[in-house]
C-alpha cells in the first residue's frame, strides 16, 4: 500500500484562475436552493459564466421550485466540479424574463449550450451575482480555500 501524497497546494491566485477557466469552460452545476419553510431543492443546470458583469446565468422553468425558491428571497448555493476540485459558490440570485435579458447574452448562451435557448413563457433565467467563493482539491488547500468574499476576490 502506497502512502497518500496530494500535490502541493495551489496559491490562491492560481486557484481564482482554475475557478474561472471551470466557469467559462464548464456546461453544468448543482444549484441549491431552499423554499421559505426549509424544504431543500438540489438541481443540475446549465450556465454561462459573463466575465463583463461576474454573473453566472441560467435558465429554468418558471415553476421548477429553483425559480419558486429564488424569489422572496435570492439565496443560492452553486457548485461547480467534482469532489476532488471543488468549486462552491454561494450568491443572490434574481429572475430574469427571457425579454429582458440582453441578447448577447441570450446569443452566448445559446452558443455555449450548443444552440439550446430557452424560449417562451414557461422559461426564466437566472442572474447569480457570487457574495463568496471557496475552492480546494484536498485537505492541504481548505486553509485558504476561500477566494471571494462580500463580492470581492481575495486574489488578484
Amino acid at each position: 500500500m502506497t502512502e497518500y501524497d496530494p500535490a502541493p497546494p495551489r496559491s490562491r491566485g492560481q486557484r481564482k484562475q482554475d475557478v474561472l477557466d471551470r466557469l467559462r469552460q464548464d456546461e453544468d452545476a448543482w444549484v441549491g436552493t431552499a423554499s421559505p419553510d426549509g424544504v431543500p431543492t438540489l438541481v443540475p443546470l446549465s450556465f454561462l459564466w459573463e466575465d463583463g458583469t461576474g454573473t453566472l446565468v441560467m435558465a429554468t422553468r418558471r415553476t421548477n421550485p429553483t425559480a419558486v425558491n429564488v424569489t422572496p428571497a435570492g439565496q443560492i448555493r452553486v457548485t461547480a466540479g467534482h469532489t476532488r476540485d471543488v468549486v462552491l459558490i454561494e450568491g443572490e440570485a434574481r429572475i430574469v424574463e427571457a425579454a429582458d435579458l440582453p441578447t448577447v447574452t441570450r446569443d452566448a448562451f445559446a452558443a455555449k449550450l450548443r444552440g439550446w435557448s430557452p424560449r417562451g413563457p414557461r422559461y426564466v433565467f437566472l442572474r447569480i451575482t457570487p457574495h463568496t467563493v471557496r475552492a480546494w482539491r484536498e485537505e492541504n488547500e481548505l486553509a485558504d480555500r476561500d477566494l471571494m468574499r462580500t463580492g470581492t476576490w481575495l486574489a488578484g
